[in-house]
């Protein structure tokens, strides 16, 4: 029962299934490993144990009953970006250190409903706004192949848990490269499906029309799995999509790798900045592609260049919007003894609010002011419909779009990046969010200081069983997806 952490998802399901071990055993086994490993991790914000082990124990009343979905019984770490009812929701940020939701997110209803269990909620860059999960108040969560790197961000702890064996699956959020970074710098699957297809009800909003939950595991099987939980069309959020939601699982052979046309986008493999290890092992994995029958196609994406300035213009704005909620009044963090109510405003978010948090909210009120808001924010919009018509155009000549995750491998925690440099390090992620597409992360490999190295595969509106099949089956000819950090090989 000591490696009970080394089981994929669907050997977990059929372990349950066949009375092999039971959930509150499982849920012990995870419980016993964040305990002891976490400490280095840092991953965990609020780890909910007593929950957990009455989930589990609801989860075996139900297997025994014969009333179990395929996923009854199995952990969870959700993202803590996501309402829990009765468990504090912080958003990574010291504004909500006090704030524990009245009701769920409807992605974690899901989960309740398929039976999961919760095992906690995990850290995060504040608001979901950075790139490396160096929070400022909760602290640094570690990248388990190298703890003095960062996991990546936003969703940093989500992929720091899978990466460290700490859960078998984790939620996370994709604003602009949030799970695909992450899961590229840990040595992760992780999906950003379409806008719309994922519920956003409950999910703390960072940018309304760029946001998107999506799940992060170890291979895109387990990920079809958690998928199929969590996408789906909601009533409670006004852009969530009415549209037949796949069977993941079941389609994850579907896509045949044979005449399936990649694109290679010539700009994206001549960006300043790309280390050269990540783009040789891009290449390899895409060279692995073709010798299993895919055809590899040079295209051209012209608008690469206008990627970074239009989501800094866009994203912002939504946020200065979306986070003005945030006064002190109704809930979270409040100033003490304000001397009147401007005071509170100033002092309760000026306090409450971290750095970049701060940043990009005054960045988003400058492109939204009277005197700015043709000239910035407008134009911003008109430029994303070029990027998006860019991107639909080469759809027209192949069915997906290959690039780098990331132009490097995990930062060294602590490497104080200017914003620029730290923006200019989601080049490749925010333009799939600023068009609303669906792309994943695959493991391709290592670096020469054996950091993981990420391959995004971007799909046309939908396409995510498409993007999940291509990547298990080359996860089936490869076994980059099933290698452990030092740290996960720890038993509890």
């Amino acid at each position: 029962m000591s490696d009970l952490h080394r089981l994929s998802i669907r050997e977990l399901s059929e372990g349950l299934a066949q009375a092999k071990f039971s959930s509150r055993e499982l849920t012990e086994h995870y419980l016993k490993r964040i305990a002891k490993i976490d400490t280095q991790v840092q991953s965990y914000i609020t780890v909910t144990a007593e929950q957990a082990l009455a989930q589990a124990d609801a989860a075996d009343a139900a297997i025994k009953a014969g009333h179990a979905t395929t996923l009854t019984g199995l952990p969870i770490a959700h993202k803590d970006i996501f309402c829990t009812q009765g468990i504090k929701t912080t958003a990574g940020s010291k504004m909500l250190d006090n704030f524990v939701s009245p009701y769920d997110a409807t992605v974690v209803a899901k989960g309740k409903a398929a039976g999961l269990v919760t095992l906690g909620k995990v850290n995060m860059d504040e608001f979901a706004m950075g790139s490396t999960s160096e929070n400022p108040h909760f602290g640094s969560t570690k990248n388990p192949w190298n703890l003095e790197h960062v996991p990546g961000g936003s969703s940093g702890g989500s992929a720091a848990v899978v990466a460290a064996d700490l859960a078998p699956f984790a939620t996370g959020t994709d604003t602009g490269g949030s799970i695909r970074q992450p899961a590229s710098f840990c040595g992760l699957t992780g999906l950003k499906p379409t806008y719309g297809r994922v519920s956003r009800f409950g999910m703390i909003a960072y940018a309304s029309s760029m946001d998107q939950g999506g799940p992060m595991a170890r291979s895109a099987e387990d990920c079809a799995y958690l998928m199929n939980v969590m996408a789906g069309h909601d009533a409670k959020d006004s852009t969530s999509v009415q549209k037949e939601v796949d069977d993941y699982v079941s389609n994850l052979n579907d896509t045949s790798v044979k005449d399936l046309r990649i694109g290679i986008p010539k700009q994206y493999f001549n960006v300043q900045g790309l280390d050269a290890d990540v783009k040789a092992r891009v290449e390899e994995s895409l060279k692995k592609l073709e010798e299993m029958g895919a055809i590899l196609v040079e295209i051209n994406l012209n608008m690469t260049e206008a990627y970074v300035p239009t989501y800094y213009l866009i994203a912002p704005a939504e946020a200065s919007s979306n986070l003005q909620r945030f006064d002190g009044v109704r809930y979270g963090y409040r100033c003490e003894n304000p001397v009147d109510l401007m005071d509170l405003y100033k002092r309760s978010r000026s306090e409450g609010f971290g750095t970049e948090v701060q940043r990009r909210i005054l960045i988003g009120t400058y492109a939204l002011s009277a005197g700015y808001y043709d000239a910035y924010y407008v134009k911003a919009q008109k430029v994303r419909r070029l990027i998006q018509q860019d991107f639909l155009k080469a759809f027209e000549n192949v069915d997906v779009i290959a690039a780098p995750s990331a132009p490097t491998t995990a930062y060294k925690i602590g490497a104080n990046l200017s914003p620029t440099e730290m923006y200019l390090g989601d080049i490749y992620t925010l333009a799939v969010n600023l068009a609303g597409l669906p792309a994943i992360n695959a493991p391709v490999g290592f670096d020469k200081n054996n950091l993981p190295v990420g391959l995004q595969l971007i799909g046309n509106y939908w396409s995510e069983s498409q993007l999940l099949s291509v990547v298990h089956q080359y996860q089936q000819a490869t076994d980059w997806h099933t290698k452990r950090a030092a740290i996960a090989e720890e038993n509890a």
